[in-house]
């Protein structure tokens, strides 16, 4: 096959065939013609040779040069595509390295191996442009709804026709178990555009709890104005989900509006969802309120939030803890989801034994310790007293509130909790050192004789060894696995060491030993702290 004037035209012509047909551009398909060409040329002229081939946009007339470029003379290694500066003098006037030398060349007869071999380089071109303006036209629909038409479904997973190619719905994507069939309309979440070497792969949702909350935004107006806001989903896909809301203008009830003129919004999300029951919920920035409605339709009596530990005790009456949990703990686990925090259920009954065994357990402390009888270690506990330190280096006034203690009573009781604690300190200190502490860490201010010896028990002998551990090492902290809150404990979390304190430590530590410059922690926080005050000016601008 030769590029004659014949069929000039009629290259133009299929490539505008083909572009229109997969609704690419088409001078991606005349590229593609053109490499197709070259490497025909090739394998004719030599697989050396840089044969280059230019399709006229107007006339389709193929333009086939040989170029070759100047390089220097060390550095001459294909003698077919690069020649010296000497050499190039036949050719050119004053060449320089880098010029190139362009001389056109006869076309090539295109055998039939050859023009199967262009027709592939075309064909694998044209792949390639419809999988970017794929990817393209998807990457940024990723976190909206779109309306497919099933095609098939394969080992569970539904393949689905989205217009310009086609979307994965995957089994554990699916509600309950829903089943489709070919021609089915189906609606669906976005959830991911991901370019992989076998083309763009679209991965489609419906349990995700994002696909609630667009369905809320498509169904209630005020949502997709900004009026109101859902803050938080957390779904069971196709049994019970709750979804978190607030407004923005005083007038507007968010519960109210999401629910609709005799609950027709929200049955048109529960209809789509395949009769998933939605619990819509006033959002609050209160933490602990806003876990007593998340715990709806269940009443609370009360709530106990531990911050730093992102975990909540709720007590409720008896009767209703059975609904507090749900079935198969399903309300809870919700309510969990919603609010970020692990949730601890327990009844009125439950919590006052814990806080009777709690209660028991300090006042054998106080009478072990101080030598007390069960009525004084009793008002010791009753009065908030925890631990021997409180009692130890108290203001002697918080002990002479006490009902029968005067001065000197309220002296000997704090020299009794010193005296035991500075024996603790002197065992503490003799065991760690016999586990072979250094004494660069018993120098280290801000650990007691106690956290030393559970730094040694961990293997911390040195102030080395303290100075690469990591905050959480230290203070304990929680990660997430599969969904699920982990606790790390921490060397030194039973002596109520928090991460800022940790991480204080550690930096002070590595300063010691020179392995950072105070300078530059100063520099640190002073860009931190401006950029603190930026966001705070933004904020009262806005």
């Amino acid at each position: 096959m030769a590029i004659t004037s014949a069929n000039q035209l009629e290259l133009l012509q299929t490539a505008e065939a083909v572009a229109r047909e997969k609704m690419i551009d088409p001078n991606l398909v005349v590229e593609a013609m053109e490499e197709s060409l070259a490497r025909a040329a090739k394998s004719r002229y030599g697989a050396e040779m840089d044969i280059r081939v230019a399709i006229d946009r107007k006339t389709g007339r193929a333009t086939f040069t040989r170029v070759r470029t100047v390089v220097e003379d060390e550095e001459l290694e294909n003698y077919q595509a690069e020649f010296t500066v000497e050499q190039a003098k036949q050719y050119m006037d004053s060449p320089a390295v880098g010029d190139t030398y362009v001389e056109e060349v006869p076309p090539v007869e295109m055998g039939r191996i050859a023009a199967q071999s262009a027709k592939q380089v075309i064909l694998q071109k044209v792949r390639e442009a419809e999988r970017d303006r794929q990817y393209e036209e998807f990457k940024d629909r990723a976190g909206t709804i779109i309306n497919g038409l099933v095609k098939r479904e394969e080992y569970g997973n539904v393949i689905v026709d989205v217009g310009a190619g086609e979307a994965i719905l995957r089994r554990n994507e699916k509600i309950g178990r829903e089943s489709y069939r070919p021609n089915d309309r189906i609606r669906v979440y976005i959830k991911d555009v991901r370019r992989e070497q076998r083309g763009p792969q679209i991965f489609l949702s419906r349990t995700a709890p994002e696909f609630m909350a667009e369905l809320f935004k498509m169904e209630v107006p005020e949502i997709y104005d900004g009026i109101i806001e859902i803050k938080a989903v957390a779904r069971d896909p196709g049994s019970r989900a709750k979804i978190a809301v607030i407004s923005y203008d005083g007038s507007i009830d968010p519960v109210g509006a999401c629910v609709g003129m005799r609950g027709s919004r929200v049955q048109a999300v529960v209809n789509e969802l395949q009769g998933e029951k939605i619990d819509i919920i006033p959002w609050n920035e209160d933490q602990p309120t806003f876990l007593v409605n998340a715990l709806q339709p269940a009443e609370v009596s009360k709530v106990v939030l531990d911050e730093e530990a992102g975990k909540i005790e709720v007590v409720v009456p008896e009767e209703q803890l059975s609904l507090a949990i749900g079935r198969r703990g399903q309300n809870v686990r919700l309510a969990s989801q919603l609010t970020g925090l692990d949730i601890d259920i327990m009844t009125e009954e439950q919590e006052s034994a814990r806080r009777q065994a709690e209660f028991e357990l300090r006042t054998k402390l106080f009478m072990d310790n101080l030598d007390l009888d069960e009525f004084f270690a009793q008002l010791l506990v009753s009065e908030g007293f925890t631990n021997l330190e409180e009692v130890a280096y108290v203001e002697i006034d918080e002990l002479l509130v006490i009902d029968g203690v005067d001065e000197d009573t309220a002296n000997e009781l704090q020299a009794r909790a010193r005296d035991v604690l500075e024996a603790r300190n002197k065992a503490a200190l003799e065991n760690a050192r016999a586990l072979g502490v250094e004494d660069s860490l018993v120098e280290f201010e801000g650990l007691t004789p106690q956290m030393i010896e559970a730094l040694a028990k961990d293997d911390v002998k040195t102030l080395e060894d303290f100075a690469t551990c990591a905050d959480w090492e230290l203070a304990g902290g929680w990660t997430t696995v599969d969904g699920e809150r982990v606790k790390d404990d921490g060397v030194l979390e039973p002596f109520d060491i928090s991460l800022e304190d940790a991480q204080t430590m550690i930096m002070t530590a590595r300063v010691l030993l020179g392995w950072v410059d105070p300078a530059e922690l100063e520099a640190d926080a002073e860009e931190e702290l401006d950029g603190e005050d930026a966001d705070l000016t933004e904020e009262t601008e806005a």
